[in-house]
């Protein structure tokens, strides 16, 4: 089955979706997005995502579109796009960026994302900052002293303008990268000043929801599921770790995540047994017990209805098409 037809299996807006985000050809480049690019460049000399030498910071290079989406837990996280455009699904939910936006995840995410511009005369480049969640929380109550305000949208992905400022701010971080003794001083101030411009800026409340009772409660939840996916829950347990009731947890769970405890559970799951099964050689009865499903059965058809096949043919489909390491990511 063609991979569009696939897609359109398990998101049913797919086609919806792809012809409302084509990309638009990209604006002329600022100065300051401009020299991000050419960091970038320079941190990123092939395709991949190169960590570097400042814990938490990244440079990605992409040189051809995708031909599948890509699955995987993405971590909370600052993403600037210096150059072609992607697609992010969340649950049902589709986000675009470009050079003119960029995409903040303030919780760990299981995400599917597929690059849609990109060549190798002008390959995708991205700049991403892993947020440190203690510092950030520090400097929410810098940046809100009389507490964070409340939003109506409290999802914990969202894509804003990226502002010259933090663009800038962006590209002097990265220039630090390539100074490890000027960087162990320097990027620490670098890096507060990126997320304290997020926080001071027009979305800012919504990255500062993270400092609220409820998000910090759910965050709690999260690392929970996201550290034992593979064993079974019972939401009385994780209403208890989060201090709500059970409706008040899946409310709140559901607004920053999009999808319930056990939707989360499941994706995580699917995911890994994915990835076990394309880079181990695993087979589908393994990796199902391995990532905690007591039913082959019931396996294979949430497999079929996440991917849209099921495990054993999806992995001859994928090696067959020389795509094993290319349809999912780890952080």
């Amino acid at each position: 089955m063609p991979e569009q037809s696939r897609v359109a299996l398990v998101y049913p807006e797919w086609d919806k979706i792809m012809n409302s985000l084509v990309p638009p050809p990209s604006p002329p480049a600022t100065p300051a997005l401009a020299r991000l690019a050419g960091l970038l460049t320079a941190h990123a000399p092939q395709d991949g995502s190169f960590q570097t030498c400042i814990p938490g910071v990244h440079a990605i290079r992409a040189s051809n579109t995708s031909t599948e989406l890509v699955h995987g837990l993405h971590c909370a996280a600052l993403c600037i796009v210096a150059q072609g455009a992607k697609t992010v699904m969340l649950g049902d939910e589709s986000y675009e960026y470009d050079p003119s936006r960029m995409m903040i995840f303030s919780l760990d995410l299981p995400i599917a994302a597929m690059i849609r511009q990109a060549s190798v005369a002008a390959p995708y480049l991205s700049f991403r900052l892993d947020f440190d969640q203690e510092r950030l929380s520090e400097l929410i109550l810098k940046a809100y002293p009389d507490g964070v305000p409340a939003v109506p949208d409290r999802r914990a992905v969202y894509v804003a303008q990226a502002g010259e400022p933090v663009i800038d701010a962006a590209a002097r971080l990265l220039t630090l990268a390539s100074q490890p003794e000027e960087a162990e001083l320097l990027a620490p101030l670098a890096m507060d000043e990126i997320v304290l411009r997020l926080l001071r800026g027009p979305f800012g409340a919504r990255l500062a929801q993270l400092g609220r009772v409820e998000s910090h409660r759910i965050g709690k939840v999260v690392d929970w599921i996201r550290r034992n996916f593979d064993q079974p829950i019972r939401i009385d347990d994780m209403a208890e770790l989060a201090h709500m009731s059970t409706s008040s947890l899946h409310e709140h769970f559901k607004s920053l995540t999009s999808m319930s405890p056990l939707q989360f559970q499941k994706t995580l799951r699917l995911q890994e047994a994915r990835r076990l099964m394309l880079s181990t050689g695993m087979d589908a009865g393994l990796a199902c017990q391995r990532v905690g499903y007591a039913s082959p059965s019931q396996f294979s058809r949430e497999y079929a209805r996440h991917f849209g096949s099921a495990p054993t043919r999806d992995m001859v489909r994928l090696r067959s098409a020389g795509l094993s390491e290319a349809v999912s990511f780890t952080q």
